[in-house]
């Protein structure tokens, strides 16, 4: 199966999401964000889910809220919700690689991996060092047919530097089989 984050399952939150002058949420909010991050590390979704829900609505479309909702969504295997959470991370920082990445993960997930190939594959260009994009275009190649263009991108990701030893998680991918 592809990989979410590096080891596919939720174990550290850390904000993927990163652009030029986002500003940071205010006080009480950001502490909502925090505790959020906490639940969510100690695999209680719904605790997570529930401090989000405590954040101003007006705050609740920036961009760290909707990648943590995302995650929480991905945890408890709500792959509908999640896609819609990535689709408007996907829109409002259209520059940012994660939004395209967590629409490809939710759209396999949701047993639609043509789709996935195809986004990856069409935005790859633009994020060339995404590691893991490239190990799950592998996977999803692999899962299409594709077994070259799997072995291609497969071999990019292990190539590439990052904190993530592709190989062991390839060695334990049933979608690289």
């Amino acid at each position: 199966m592809p990989r979410l984050f590096g080891g596919g399952t939720v174990a550290k939150s850390e904000f993927k999401i990163v652009a030029v002058n986002m500003k940071r949420l205010p006080h009480p909010d950001n502490k909502h964000l925090e505790a959020a991050e906490g639940w969510l590390e100690l695999g209680n979704y719904l605790e997570a889910n529930e401090e989000l829900e405590k954040i101003t609505p007006q705050l609740r479309a920036h961009p760290f809220v909707l990648e943590l909702r995302y995650k929480i969504y991905s945890a408890a295997e709500r792959w509908e919700m999640a896609l819609e959470v990535a689709r408007g991370l996907k829109r409002i920082l259209p520059e940012n690689q994660w939004g395209y990445f967590y629409t490809a993960y939710a759209l396999h997930e949701l047993k639609r991996t043509q789709e996935a190939y195809d986004l990856a594959e069409a935005v790859i260009h633009k994020f060339p060092d995404h590691q893991m994009m490239h190990f799950n275009l592998a996977c999803y190649a692999c899962r299409l047919g594709k077994r070259k263009e799997a072995l291609s991108f497969l071999e990019m990701a292990v190539d590439m530097k990052g904190g993530i030893d592709i190989r062991q998680l390839a060695l334990d991918d049933a979608d690289l089989l």
